[in-house]
């Protein structure tokens, strides 16, 4: 999970971590400036195809293209004032070998363009990169980053991960993709930590977008807070991990094979109660193809640290999921005392076995209706830094 790498193929990339405006957003703090903006974002208009693909699209409005001013996403994101105005940038269709970075604090939206923007597997535009784990940090390999700085990206080692400064500003108050696919594509197995997705200290949402990895596909760093709607993640290793919190909402979940879990994140001590964490709620958990030989063999996850929490909600369990539903860390280092909470509510489908989960009580937790509520919506999972829940003005609900 946490290796320490550095990336193989680095010649192509750009990375710019820029100064952002210091200070985190708080349940008084928040000004969202693009309140009003994005009620008024027409994205049927500026993402369907036309002759002059901005003529739907507000005004300011970037576009990426092989014949643009902007040839690559990085450059357009590289050119936003550092202001407080949200930015819109239309990608037409293509695939981009590149890295992307994004450091602003103001809201930036990527759009790609597409005849179906209520469709994941209609998307046209593909962010591609390809890096392995080596003898850096995790980060360094991710196709897509959102973070103010280096230091509240990286993943660091230890039960607690990399110590991010105090004094490390908040990133993006309210970063959105709409119908992009990210993929690390260095190889076709689980091979070393390898990110489409890179992301802390700052809000992100994502819709009808596909990410793409084998192993640790989606990172959701400290004070990160990720949403995912009708999006298609795949991977085999520990594909979802972090320290921050990520909700998952309708979305098709792809196992490539099995490694590790599906899930596996660090909890982390605070002065308050948190409950950073992964809810996957809603989603089709499934064998990415029928070709693979994997009846029985995935777990839902597994702990990072001892901390861990996961939830999985509603969701549909196809075949792949072993009886036990959630694992130890490896037998030698379970990481597991009364702190873990790795848990289910309502799941079904030949991968729900209930015999199975209640042999493995003491791992997985089958939790009660008065159990779950507590985690039962966004609203009660995301957090401000002070701890007061409901950080979530920055979720289109719409999409």
């Amino acid at each position: 999970m946490f290796s320490s790498i550095v990336p193989r193929i680095i010649s192509c990339a750009l990375i710019l971590f820029c100064s952002a405006t210091k200070g985190y957003p708080s349940s008084n703090s928040h000004t969202f400036a693009q309140s009003h903006f994005s009620q008024t974002l027409d994205r049927a208009a500026c993402q369907t195809p036309s002759q002059n693909p901005l003529s739907g699209c507000p005004n300011g409005t970037l576009l990426v293209g092989p014949t643009s001013q902007y040839t690559t996403i990085q450059s357009a994101v590289a050119s936003l004032p550092n202001d407080t105005t949200p930015a819109v940038i239309l990608i037409l269709p293509g695939n981009y070998t590149e890295q992307v970075n994004v450091t602003r604090s103001a809201p930036v939206y990527l759009l790609g363009q597409t005849t179906n923007i209520q469709n994941q597997t209609s998307n046209t535009v593909n962010v591609i990169w390809a890096a392995i784990a080596g003898t850096g940090d995790n980060a360094f390999t991710a196709t897509l980053t959102v973070a103010p700085d280096l230091d509240a990206d990286l993943t660091g080692s230890g039960p607690t991960g990399f110590a991010v400064p105090p004094n490390t500003p908040f990133g993006n108050v309210d970063f959105r993709a709409y119908n992009l696919n990210f993929i690390n594509d260095y190889a076709p197995y689980a091979d070393d930590p390898s990110l489409a997705l890179s992301m802390g200290y700052a809000n992100a949402g994502f819709y009808y977008c596909g990410f793409f990895s084998y192993q640790d596909t989606i990172y959701v760093g400290k004070i990160g807070s990720a949403y995912f709607s009708k999006c298609t993640i795949a991977g085999e290793t520990d594909f979802f991990y972090g320290f921050g919190t990520a909700w998952v909402n309708s979305s098709n979940i792809e196992l490539r094979s099995c490694g590790g879990g599906i899930t596996a994140w660090k909890g982390t001590n605070t002065t308050f109660v948190n409950k950073y964490g992964i809810y996957i709620h809603d989603s089709n958990i499934h064998a990415a193809n029928s070709s693979l030989d994997i009846v029985g063999r995935c777990a839902l996850g597994r702990p990072w640290n001892a901390q861990m929490r996961s939830i999985f909600s509603n969701n549909y369990l196809d075949d792949s999921i072993m009886p036990s539903g959630y694992i130890e860390w490896q037998a030698s280092d379970p990481r597991i005392n009364n702190y873990t909470f790795m848990a289910e509510f309502n799941d079904y489908g030949p991968g729900f076995n209930l015999s199975g989960r209640l042999a493995a009580a003491n791992i997985t937790k089958e939790l009660t209706p008065e159990q779950f509520q507590p985690y039962s919506s966004p609203e009660l999972v995301f957090q401000y830094l002070n701890g007061s829940f409901g950080n979530t003005k920055w979720i289109d609900y719409t999409a």
